[in-house]
């Protein structure tokens, strides 16, 4: 009887027992990889009792599953792709949360001379004038998007490039380390680059462009378009995303007395 009596209440402490709720963010590898996102969330759970599995892929493919409702919120940072997911309907609004920058990356000896760079179009234009060995993300990320942008604005076509541009179709950590092992330039964002253990012989060789601004934005995915998508903790997220403890944890995150975010959400 008292093993029968233990068991009841154990059965009815598992069935009063509070659970935290769960959501999926789709976030970019340089989200990531930056280590941010261990900071972040345990706070998260511990304030909100809320568990938030990431799906960590390039801005395009979490895009992608943004609209196919295959998670409840997505954070990027690609604003023309941004707005396109909008008025397709996608996702509710778009709510600009942190920004850091994007720097060049390359060999310390620095053949192509880019240290040297007046502007971001500057330096690339030095890299394709040397046939220098570039590694570009080539996966729809972000960063990749960037990156072609800014080919376009130096008047040069990066699918007409030869052997000297590769393009691995890889996340930002593992194209950094694509980039370390042929001592090659690259385009990263900062907060991958001062988190990226395996620097090699590379070094941080140009930044400060205004052209190389990286905002990174929260988007609730639509339920009306998606009515299994878990609105109501998307922005129970957000709400915390955007307090003050956030933007403490988010502007005293560095390495090495480095700032890897600098928060900038409008109250």
């Amino acid at each position: 009887m008292k093993h029968l009596v233990l068991g009841v209440v154990a059965s009815a402490v598992m069935a009063t027992a509070s659970f935290a709720e769960e959501m999926k963010m789709a976030v970019t590898t340089s989200f990531h990889n930056s280590g941010l996102a261990e900071i972040l969330l345990p706070e998260i759970k511990k304030d909100l009792d809320l568990d938030v599995q990431l799906l960590v892929v390039g801005t395009g493919q979490a895009i992608r599953l943004g609209e196919a409702g295959d998670v409840d919120a997505i954070l990027v940072h690609s604003k023309k792709a941004e707005e396109r997911f909008l008025a397709g309907g996608n996702g509710t609004h778009r709510r600009e949360i942190m920004y850091n920058d994007f720097v060049f990356i390359g060999p310390k000896t620095d053949g192509a001379g880019i240290a040297d760079a007046e502007t971001a179009v500057d330096a690339l234009q030095k890299v394709a004038g040397a046939e220098a060995l570039f590694v570009s993300r080539g996966d729809d990320s972000g960063t990749h998007k960037k990156e072609l942008s800014l080919w376009a604005a130096a008047g040069l076509d990066a699918g007409s490039f030869g052997d000297w541009y590769r393009a691995v179709g890889a996340g930002m950590g593992s194209a950094l380390n694509t980039a370390a092992g042929m001592n090659a330039y690259i385009m990263a964002d900062r907060a991958s680059w001062l988190n990226f253990g395996n620097k090699g012989d590379l070094a941080l060789l140009f930044s400060g462009d205004p052209v190389l601004f990286n905002q990174y934005a929260y988007l609730p995915v639509n339920p009306e378009k998606h009515t299994h998508a878990k609105n109501d903790l998307a922005m129970k997220l957000e709400g915390w995303l955007v307090s003050d403890k956030a933007k403490a944890l988010i502007n005293d995150y560095k390495i090495n007395g480095e700032t890897l975010f600098v928060f900038n959400a409008k109250q």
